[in-house]
């Protein structure tokens, strides 16, 4: 069923018809709507069928390109059709050229300068990508996390095309089941009433966007997030420093977006919370088949809560990400799930310091004000 086919007149934002924000978690999962089970239905079959063809085929091991490639599925949520075909292109292309780049730094060696180098590449160019586009999340995160996945990944020369050709179909997929809901729109929708939702959500395309001191700034913010959080897990030797870097760039907002530091409070809780998930999962030593379940919910669990409230939303996420990870190469499941909490508070922090700078350097470059209190307007130079 496509996600805008939903029963009842569609709403209006703001129209004293519609409720207000719910404040509490339990408020939120009131006011969930068959639009968001549909939106979590997508995402969950676009994860579960190519990890079911890779199970069929003995090449579980290609779990994460899969993934990664079925991420495409997670953009162009509530646009109309013809807008919601370019996003999710942007998007999967921008996917595709962040795991190309992460095989070829794989087959290279995965060399730290080669690494470093690729991530500022993904990051820098995530972000530019995302806000141009209009892209929701408006952040390099499933950028970022697809690269330092695969590039990490042992990779021989020869599975390269084997291995793009496996994220290629996933985004393919998630592609075509994101826009399955044009055809039904086209044939029901002039002959309907109230039957399908509202599209609402119409981004624009901003190519100036590289001329935008804000982006550069959250650019800024986020090469120093990463380098420092990155490089502080290679220090204390922790297993895998991508966690730090992801939740440095999960956690700061894109551009023109409110700087808060209770997101990464919450991405700390709901991952120490999601840990403990993850536990009662991986520790009994759990099938490949149970493992794709496990994924498949997480996916639809993550999508229903995600923009209901981010740190009930890590009970599912963390599941998700760490199992993608165990299946494409396994570790031992305790040093897996403690390098999860530490670096996830490490990269926390380091977002929390930088959000702390950004708000200090805020007020420094506030205007003067006169002894009367008022503004001094800028001058015309």
């Amino acid at each position: 069923m496509p996600r805008e086919l939903v029963p009842g007149p569609p709403e209006t934002p703001g129209s004293p018809e519609t409720p207000a924000a719910p404040e509490t978690l339990l408020a939120r999962l009131r006011s969930l709507r068959a639009l968001d089970v549909e939106v979590a239905l997508r995402a969950s079959l676009a994860v579960a069928i190519p990890l079911i063809v890779l199970i069929a085929a003995g090449r579980i091991d290609w779990t994460a390109y899969a993934s990664f490639g079925a991420m495409t599925s997670l953009y162009g949520r509530g646009e109309p059709y013809r807008l919601r075909a370019r996003t999710i292109t942007i998007a999967g292309a921008f996917l595709l050229g962040s795991i190309a780049l992460a095989l070829g730094v794989a087959v290279a060696g995965a060399g730290l300068p080669l690494l470093v180098g690729g991530l500022l590449l993904v990051v820098i160019g995530g972000i530019l990508v995302a806000t141009t586009a209009g892209l929701v999340p408006g952040t390099p995160l499933f950028f970022v996390f697809a690269f330092s996945v695969c590039a990490q990944l042992p990779t021989p020369p020869g599975e390269v095309g084997e291995r793009m050709l496996v994220a290629t179909g996933a985004a393919v997929l998630a592609w075509l089941l994101t826009m399955s809901g044009w055809g039904l729109r086209r044939m029901f929708e002039p002959h309907s009433t109230g039957l399908f939702k509202d599209l609402p959500r119409a981004p624009r395309l901003r190519p100036a966007t590289y001329r935008d001191p804000q982006v550069w700034l959250v650019i800024l913010q986020n090469v120093v997030g990463v380098l420092l959080a990155g490089g502080l897990a290679l220090i204390v030797g922790i297993g895998h420093p991508y966690w730090a870097v992801v939740a440095v760039v999960a956690v700061l907002p894109p551009p023109r977006a409110a700087h808060s530091i209770s997101r990464a409070v919450h991405r700390v809780a709901g991952t120490a919370l999601g840990v403990a998930v993850t536990g009662l999962v991986l520790l009994p030593g759990p099938s490949v088949a149970w493992l794709v379940v496990v994924i498949t919910v997480s996916q639809f669990g993550a999508e229903i809560l995600v923009g209901k409230h981010y740190g009930a939303a890590l009970l599912f996420i963390t599941p998700l990400a760490l199992s993608v990870v165990h299946l494409g190469s396994p570790v031992p499941v305790p040093a897996l799930l403690v390098d999860r909490i530490v670096e996830t508070a490490l990269g926390a922090g380091v977002a929390i310091l930088l959000v702390l700078l950004f708000r200090f350097g805020a007020g420094l470059a506030a205007p003067d004000r006169d002894r009367r209190g008022t503004t001094k307007a800028p001058s015309a130079s």
